[in-house]
Formats: C-alpha cells, sequence, structure tokens
C-alpha cells in the first residue's frame, strides 16, 4: 500500500456475457480504479481480457471449482495484492462477497420443490459437494476475514448456518447505474415495435439464467391463469425452452443489453426459490417496473408490498402470483405507482455500493497489513 493507493485483487470463475457478478464487477472495477485504486482480476480463461480494461487480469486453467481454488491460492502470493476481495467460493480471502448466496441455504430450500429422486441424486454431484467444502473453508473455517452480504436474508444464513461472526459481515446492498437504467416512454415505443408487440398487450418479463431456481415454471403457471388474454410473458436469459412451452410465453434468449426489453415490459416478474439479492429486479425497479417476487428473494427486503409490486410468500403459490399479475395488469395503478418506483430505485445506485464496498476493502488492507506487521515483530 502506497500513500493510501491499493492493488487490489479480484476473483471470478466463469463468465457470461450477461451474467449479473460480471457486470457488477466491471462497474466496481471501473470505480475503485475512478477513486484511484489498481485493480487485478484472477478468472477462468473464458473471461475475454478486453472485458477487463482496468488492469492486469491472471487467467487461470481450471476445469472445477476445486481446481480454480487450488490455482488462485498459488498464483496469489505471485500478485503483490495488498487485499484480496473474492466474489467466488475459495479457500480463503481477506474479504469474500457472498453475492451468490449461501450454497447450503440454496439446498435447503430447493429440497422443498423438487422430487425426492433429485435429492437423492444430488448426493453424488461433485459440484455441490465442492461448493460445500470451499464454503465452510471460507465461513466455518473463517478462511474469509471478513463477509460482506447484499442482504440480511444472506447475512442471517452465514451466521445461523455457519456461525460466523456477525460483527465481521458488512450488508452492502446492490446497486445499478441509474444514468443507464431509467424509465424511458420513447424507448418504450421504439421496442415494442421492433418486437411487434401489440399496443394492448401487457407484458410480464422474467430475466435470470437458471430457470429452475429462479421459478420460471411458476411465472409461467400463472400466466397461463390468468384470465385476461392479452398478458404475455417474456423470457430473458439462458435455458432449454423445450421445458417450460407455453403458448403465452415468448422466449428471447440471452441479451447482452436488457434496458431495451425493460422499457417494452409493464411488469417484472421474479417468483424465485432462492435469490441473495437479484440484480434484475432491481434494474426493473429502476426501470419504473413493478416487481413481483417472493420473499425468498433478498431484493425484497427494499421494497414495499403493493407498493413497489408485490411479495408473495412461496414461489409456488401460483394463485397468488397469478393475483399479482392481475392487479399490476391495470394501466392506471402502474402509471400511480411509477413515481414511487423510481423514489425507491433512485437510492441504489451503484456509486453507493462501490462507496460501502471501497471502504471495506481499505479496512481490510490496513487489518492485513497490521496483521503481518505484527507476525514480523513476533519473530
Amino acid at each position: 500500500m502506497s500513500n493510501g493507493k491499493l492493488t487490489i485483487g479480484f476473483v471470478r470463475r466463469g463468465y457470461s456475457p450477461s451474467g449479473g457478478a460480471e457486470s457488477y464487477l466491471k462497474r466496481l472495477g471501473l470505480g475503485v480504479v475512478g477513486l484511484g485504486h489498481e485493480a487485478h482480476l484472477f478468472a477462468t480463461n473464458d473471461w475475454p481480457p478486453n472485458e477487463w480494461p482496468f488492469g492486469q487480469i491472471t487467467q487461470i486453467n481450471a476445469g472445477s471449482t476445486i481446481a480454480f481454488a487450488d490455482e488462485v491460492e498459488k498464483r496469489r502470493v505471485q500478485v503483490a495484492c495488498d487485499v484480496l476481495m473474492s466474489l467466488e467460493r475459495i479457500w480463503r480471502c481477506d474479504v469474500f462477497r457472498a453475492g451468490d448466496g449461501v450454497h447450503q441455504a440454496w439446498l435447503n430450500r430447493r429440497q422443498k420443490f423438487e422430487a425426492p429422486w433429485k435429492r437423492f441424486a444430488r448426493r453424488f454431484n461433485r459440484k455441490h459437494s465442492d461448493l460445500l467444502r470451499l464454503e465452510k473453508s471460507l465461513l466455518d473455517d473463517r478462511g474469509a476475514e471478513r463477509v460482506i452480504a447484499n442482504s440480511q436474508m444472506v447475512k442471517n444464513e452465514i451466521v445461523d448456518l455457519y456461525n460466523y461472526r456477525r460483527d465481521k459481515i458488512d450488508i452492502v446492498r446492490n446497486g445499478v447505474p441509474l444514468d443507464l437504467f431509467r424509465f424511458d416512454p420513447a424507448g418504450r415505443e421504439k421496442s415494442r415495435g421492433e418486437l411487434r408487440v401489440e399496443s394492448d398487450d401487457v407484458l410480464a418479463l422474467f430475466a435470470g439464467s437458471g430457470w429452475e431456481r429462479k421459478g420460471l415454471r411458476y411465472a409461467i403457471e400463472a400466466i397461463e391463469t390468468c384470465p385476461n388474454s392479452k398478458l404475455r410473458l417474456l423470457v430473458v436469459g439462458r435455458g432449454d425452452p423445450a421445458h417450460y412451452y407455453s403458448s403465452r410465453a415468448r422466449f428471447l434468449g440471452e441479451v447482452a443489453d436488457l434496458r431495451p426489453i425493460y422499457a417494452v415490459a409493464d411488469i417484472f416478474i421474479l417468483p424465485t426459490i432462492y435469490d441473495p439479492f437479484s440484480n434484475a429486479c432491481l434494474e426493473a425497479l429502476a426501470c419504473g417496473l413493478p416487481v413481483i417476487t417472493t420473499r425468498a428473494n433478498g431484493f425484497c427486503e427494499i421494497m414495499e408490498d403493493r407498493i413497489h409490486g408485490s411479495i408473495v410468500d412461496f414461489p409456488d403459490d401460483v394463485a397468488d402470483l397469478r393475483n399479482a399479475l392481475e392487479a399490476w395488469s391495470d394501466l392506471t395503478r402502474r402509471a400511480a405507482a411509477r413515481p414511487l418506483i423510481l423514489k425507491r430505485a433512485a437510492q441504489f445506485d451503484i456509486s453507493r455500493n462501490i462507496e460501502q464496498t471501497a471502504v471495506i476493502l481499505v479496512q481490510a488492507a490496513a487489518a492485513r497489513a497490521e496483521s503481518t506487521s505484527g507476525k514480523i515483530r513476533n519473530t
């Protein structure tokens, strides 16, 4: 650390052009560089170097989560970072951002919504056992000196499942660049024309990959049982439409820039089984859309039921989802709610997240330097 300037190492395994974690990490990288720090990325080979213009990138050829964690452990000693922040489960780091939530908590919730044979088969799935090993290393064995959670829900899960010190967990809510995500009535007409949407169609939007976890089948069931025949569902993200066919659903695949899709939509729906804090929900809110989601989404902590959208207790409560869709299909209600929706979203600009995260990184770097100095004095 020189003159308060840090070299910050960031860790993320994998890459998707439409991934929320990737978008967030690039915004964070831009932010910390803007504050005068240096940013170094540890990532797998599939992360395009041109998608990290904020500093050096160490690319790691590793096929599994454990192999990636092992390689990060080897490479970190070769790179002089003042602080290491991981957005990925690895063996140890200075700051762990639990943006993907708690894997054990997800598995616990998942059991309630799947067939017994699937639960049995998962016992032999190495992916889950590897993730739990790394999660245990970070949280139970205290491999992470400090944790950032994006919701109270995730913080509680970490404390309850791993007995991690509550005072070492900071809640930093997600943020989006509000200058990019905003209500755009002009863009709405343009986007509707390009998608050939009828003027009186009411469009509910579902966006995200991992359709099972995010509850796409429940969104489709709710749409299909709505008496309003003009209510349609747009589905964006990576998945197999063959498993989710519906005459009232339209699948758009992966979309790198969701802003035109938010502009064309009337409602955002995400009946997720588990989401630490859906960034797509926040983007939709910033674009003026009422959000229908579940209490298993940390995002619901920042919204008021029936004011900024609707919160349903359980993702498979199709009747509640249908009622929420019918309520928000009313044009007058959406127009009346929009000022309150935009006002709430305005509290979560990405700059606020970057500022809070940067403070934590500076503190973590100072604690690491002090610890290292103390060990030297004692030798």
